[in-house]
């Protein structure tokens, strides 16, 4: 499915949580009979995903966006939801550099205007040993990575999130060296999985969910999907990461969801689903969050105990 949302729409112009689930219910019927009549080969080849979670119903709006991890505004889980608020996303650009073809500051819309906007349901897994389903909207980062060119000297791709002290009250706090920065292989920025979200359930991406745009890697830890971009850097060498360069033995370059690699101050093998009640029998956590038939192959002859 793709469509383009408009980057100004109104709460009353946007597909309700309610219809959204109806219209996945019909489609995913649909889906499913088409699926009868093709291979799994055929799928693949005309760039349909595994990865694709489209048999997952997504959390609440309720979930997604009044818990959340964003420590530029508080720590708890429910600080985003009221501070975020005091951040401007209008205008908003992002810088591009490094080693690419066509640097420069990109307002953007005209961004967005380059790209098939699609919908793109998938898992969230918390480095914290939680999770979610958010249906998120956006476009992938090869798309972009491909607009502005790609120098064969690039190797890794960097991000640079917003650095807003009058607008960020967690920024008070030493918590991280500001501004939030990550990084990325180019392979794994170049894989089809890795979306630049511009939207939530239909509607612009709320800011508490880092807005106006923000990375999701459904196959890494949570902390790997920088909120609020404002820079993109193609590097030559691994670029430095906000939580590696504070704890390095706890929060790992790769990140990758691991259930047999423990952090060191709590069991990875095991995560609390968000929505499913306080008494919940706890999910077994799934390699590379359910996503290793698109993306093992990324880490062929790697020790992912050591790679981490």
């Amino acid at each position: 499915m793709r469509y383009q949302p408009s980057l100004q729409l109104k709460d009353n112009d946007v597909t309700s949580e309610a219809a959204f689930l109806s219209r996945r219910q019909f489609i995913s019927g649909a889906a499913g009979t088409m699926a009868a009549m093709s291979s799994a080969g055929a799928a693949r080849a005309s760039g349909q995903m595994s990865g694709l979670d489209r048999d997952l119903t997504p959390n609440s709006w309720d979930d997604i966006t009044t818990y959340n991890n964003y420590y530029e505004f508080g720590l708890r889980k429910s600080d985003p939801a009221t501070y975020a608020q005091a951040l401007s996303i209008d205008p908003w650009s992002v810088r591009i550099d490094g080693e690419v073809e066509r640097p420069g500051t990109y307002p953007l819309e005209d961004l967005i205007a380059q790209f098939d906007i699609e919908e793109r349901i998938y898992r969230l897994r918390c480095v914290e040993a939680w999770s979610m389903v958010i249906p998120w909207d956006g476009f992938m980062l090869r798309d972009l990575l491909t607009f502005v060119g790609v120098k064969s000297s690039g190797r890794y791709v960097a991000f640079e999130t917003a650095l807003r002290p009058d607008e960020m009250i967690g920024l008070e706090m030493a918590s991280l060296d500001w501004p939030y920065t990550e990084g990325l292989r180019l392979d794994e920025a170049m894989h089809p999985l890795t979306l630049m979200a511009t939207g939530l359930y239909g509607k612009d991406l709320p800011k508490q969910n880092g807005a106006p745009m923000r990375l999701v890697v459904p196959w890494k830890y949570g902390f790997k999907s920088g909120k609020s971009i404002t820079r993109i850097v193609v590097t030559k060498t691994q670029p430095n990461t906000a939580w590696s360069a504070v704890a390095p033995n706890e929060y790992g370059f790769y990140a990758n969801v691991n259930p047999n690699v423990d952090h060191p101050r709590w069991s990875q093998a095991s995560e609390r689903v968000i929505g499913s009640g306080l008494f919940a029998k706890r999910r077994p956590t799934d390699m590379f969050n359910g996503y290793g038939a698109d993306v093992a192959s990324l880490y062929s002859g790697m020790d992912l105990a050591v790679h981490y």
